[in-house]
Formats: structure tokens, sequence, C-alpha cells
């Protein structure tokens, strides 16, 4: 039976020449790199990515790591493009074909096809000398030493070092294109990324009767009903023009407590924050999360341009709209 130790030795092993796999690309960025990415955004087109096997399974990522970060590709499976799918592909795109023995059968069938379409054709081999190499306008180089397989046959370090290869590319061509946090969002509309980057405090705020409000000059106690009521675990205090003037929140009526003040006789002027934070309704509620998380605060009001309470919002908002 293999012992625990065997077991942690093989995976640090691996570990281990996966990361010399992928400190030999370094040397790899270079002026066929450069004409690359000048390639690719100059492309009118898509970036077609294709592989086989192994190979196949990270160009899929390669095209969805380029697709979402601002380079519009997509994967072509070389045995269907022979069967038809070849015509999925135009003059005006690029075409990104890794082959780790740069002598894939299946790619290799369709050079005669890519070179008569006269879109450009990049490799990305372990074999710089090899058939698809040679056939290639530019070859980015993954070559490796030996995989992490001790048989040196299953696709290991090979494939992390064209993963790693296809990410350099893309994180070039989205700094690039200036691609920005807004553009990233519009890509991931759906889930947690989505929702941190496009969703808009505006969305899930508690507007109109539901805000809790008082003048000042109001009894503490009724403070505390109206904060009740309405559930926030706080309350905007506003003057005669109705623009917000303080904050009572459920952390100052602790304090009150602890300082014995008649809940009885004290007004809120008397115990409420002044000069309170506040916020646009229009900023990302990811910037009201990060207000929340540097003033170790958990609600703010939402102003308009005259400093009227329009909005409310707070930390049980913000988790149930997936924003936390």
């Amino acid at each position: 039976m293999t012992s625990d130790d065997a077991f942690i030795a093989s995976g640090l092993q691996t570990l281990a020449m996966e990361l010399n796999a992928i400190k030999g690309l370094k040397n790899r960025i270079n002026s066929h790199f450069v004409k690359t990415c000048r390639v690719i955004l100059e492309c009118r087109g898509r970036v077609v990515v294709t592989g086989m096997g192994k190979s196949g399974h990270i160009a899929r990522k390669i095209a969805a790591t380029l697709s979402s970060t601002g380079t519009p590709a997509f994967f072509v499976h070389p045995g269907e493009a022979s069967h038809g799918d070849m015509g999925m592909i135009t003059k005006d795109d690029a075409i990104l074909a890794l082959s780790n023995s740069g002598e894939t059968s299946e790619i290799i069938t369709l050079l005669p096809l890519m070179k008569r379409l006269g879109a450009p054709l990049i490799s990305m081999t372990g074999a710089p000398e090899s058939t698809l190499s040679q056939a290639a306008d530019f070859n980015l180089d993954t070559s490796v030493e030996r995989e992490a397989c001790p048989l040196d046959l299953a696709p290991t370090s090979s494939t992390t070092a064209q993963l790693v290869m296809g990410d350099a590319l893309a994180v070039s061509l989205l700094q690039a294109r200036g691609f920005s946090m807004e553009d990233f969002a519009f890509s991931h509309p759906g889930g947690t990324l989505g929702r941190r980057l496009l969703l808009k405090v505006a969305d899930i705020m508690h507007q109109e009767d539901r805000v809790p409000s008082v003048p000042t000059g109001t009894k503490l106690s009724d403070a505390l009903v109206e904060m009740t009521q309405k559930g926030l675990g706080m309350t905007a205090i506003h003057n005669e023009r109705r623009q917000v003037v303080g904050i009572f929140t459920d952390g100052d009526l602790r304090r009150t407590l602890d300082h014995c003040i008649d809940i009885g006789t004290a007004t809120i002027d008397d115990v409420m924050t002044t000069h309170c934070k506040t916020i646009s309704p229009h900023i990302l509620a990811a910037e009201a999360l990060k207000i929340m998380d540097d003033r170790k605060i958990n609600a703010l009001i939402c102003v308009d341009e005259n400093h009227q309470a329009i909005g409310a919002i707070n930390m049980h908002d913000l988790l149930k709209a997936g924003v936390v």
C-alpha cells in the first residue's frame, strides 16, 4: 500500500515540475508573442481556437478566457472542422491552433484550407520545428523538458504551459484594449461577479415610505418606534427642509443606554450622530459595501442632490442581493 509520505512526495514533485514548465515560458514572451498580440488586435473577426485531445480542452478554456476579457473568440473541434465546421471560419478571423507535438493529424489536414482561406495562423506548440509551427505565421513556443507524468506520456506540464501562455495572451490583450471592470461585468451578468460589478444602490435600496426618517426635535421614544416599524436598524434625522442632518442606529441606542440617558425625555437631537456618511443611489452596491466595511457601519442613507433622504440600505440588503 502506498504510504502517506509517498502521496505527498509525488504531489510536490508534480508541482515542482509544472512550476519549472511555467518558469521556462519567461523567455518565450518575445517578438512572436508581440506580433501575435498585434495580429489579434487588428483582427476584424474573431479568434478561432482549435486543438485535439487534452490540447483541445485547453483551447476551449483559452477561447472562453479571451471572450470574457474583450477578445471575441470561439472553439472549433478540428475533427468537426473537416466535416463542415470550417465554414464557421472567415478570412477576417485569426486562427490559434494548439498541438504539443505540432503534428496532430486532424489539424495538419486543415492546413491547406487555412492557408487558402487567408486568415492569419498562430500556432502554440512544444515543437518549433514541427509541421504546424513551420506552417504558422507565428509560433508561441510552449515546449517543456518533460511531462510531470512519471512515464513522460500523459499531457501535464505541457498543457499547464499552454494554459499559462493563453492567459498571458488574454491579459496582454485585455490591457491593450483598456478593458474595464464595467466591460468585464457586461460579459459576466450572471452570478456574483455580475452582481458585484453592475448592481447599483438604487436597484436594491428601500424607498419612499419604507425609508425611516424623523424630524429634528422628535422624542427619542418616537424615533425608536420609527426604527422598529421600518426594520432597518436606524433612522435618518432631517431638518425643516427635509435635509439629512444626522442618523441614529441600533449601535447609538446601545451607547445611549450605557450613558443612562432617559429614553422617555430625551430628544433625537441629544443622541443622534451628526455629519453622518451619506451616499448617492447611483453608486455601485459594491462601493456601498466598501464604505460600510471601511467605516464599520451596517447602514447608509441615500440622498439626492438636495441632500434629502430618498433611500436607505443596510448590510442585509447587500447580503440578500448577493453583493457580499
